[in-house]
């Protein structure tokens, strides 16, 4: 793939790149036109410690290329996580753009595992979950194949405290070996199989039931209900004095300890996850299957 279809492609990343940063005011859309990096400064003198190498501005667009060659090509013959790892990897190692480079590669894994058909089309597949609840093992991962190449890597410094390389490594990012990739990969997807995906039934399940009983008690706007529902589950059961006195003023003292008993009711067997992603990824998918 050259010309027209890489440009295509291109497009396609820059479209994912603003979907990714959001305010992109101060980032350079498009592929890097200097050298990249991940690591720190020295504090004294700025000048670069890395931990990674990107590849060079220059092979960027041949090693894009080798890609999506791969993903159209050999890809489609391999497993979906086999497949996903060593794309979305690959990518994360190549650092196209100045920012975003992580995000796009968390993205690129969902949707390999989709386009292989590993989850049913309209289904959130949470593979995320996993990943980010390893965040440890996850940077160890990325690290197995960014620490042995480092030495091989020749650079120097930039004026702008940037780096540049000085040696041909396209090559070190074409072929990596993904083994550790795959096998952290695997263990996420079976975590989501085995753990994630059973919890979130659940969650979905005690969510459509709260709403049913809150539909049938009370007449509010399903808006106000998602916030309700945001604020019970921050409060462990428990409408506070300051939600109660702002957002929710028009309930009778009788009607919130009605909601709260069916808040408790409903989730109060449930395990309350440690953090806000589970009704995130709940109310995506709750929307997603009513959609």
């Amino acid at each position: 793939m050259s010309g027209a279809p890489l440009a295509r492609f291109d497009a396609t990343l820059q479209g994912l790149a603003r979907k990714v940063l959001g305010d992109a005011r101060f980032v350079r859309l498009g592929f890097r036109k200097e050298g990249g990096f991940v690591g720190q400064h020295d504090r004294d003198n700025r000048m670069p410690l890395p931990d990674h190498i990107s590849a060079r501005p220059k092979d960027l667009p041949r090693l894009i290329d080798g890609m999506v060659a791969f993903d159209q090509g050999p890809a489609q013959n391999l497993d979906a996580v086999i497949a996903a790892s060593i794309l979305a990897f690959g990518f994360v190692y190549i650092h196209s753009f100045e920012d975003g480079n992580g995000r796009i590669h968390r993205y690129l894994i969902h949707h390999v595992l989709a386009m292989h058909g590993f989850n049913p089309p309209g289904v959130v597949f949470p593979v995320s979950t996993a990943i980010l609840d390893q965040i440890d093992e996850y940077r160890r991962v990325l690290e197995s194949s960014s620490q042995r190449l480092l030495p091989l890597v020749e650079w120097e410094p930039t004026p702008q405290f940037n780096v540049r390389v000085v040696n041909d490594t396209a090559d070190f990012h074409r072929f990596f070996d993904a083994t550790p990739h795959a096998e952290f990969l695997y263990a996420c997807v079976q975590r989501t199989i085995e753990r994630d995906l059973p919890d979130e039934t659940a969650f979905l399940q005690r969510y459509d039931q709260f709403r049913q009983r809150m539909d049938a008690s009370i007449d509010m706007p399903e808006r106000l209900t998602d916030l309700l529902f945001r604020f019970l589950r921050q409060n462990g059961s428990q409408l506070s004095s300051r939600d109660r006195e702002k957002e929710f003023a028009a309930l009778t003292d009788d009607e919130a300890r009605r909601i709260e008993a069916v808040y408790a009711q409903t989730f109060g067997r449930l395990k309350k996850s440690s953090s806000d992603w589970r009704f995130s990824f709940s109310e995506m998918a709750f929307r997603t299957i009513r959609a």
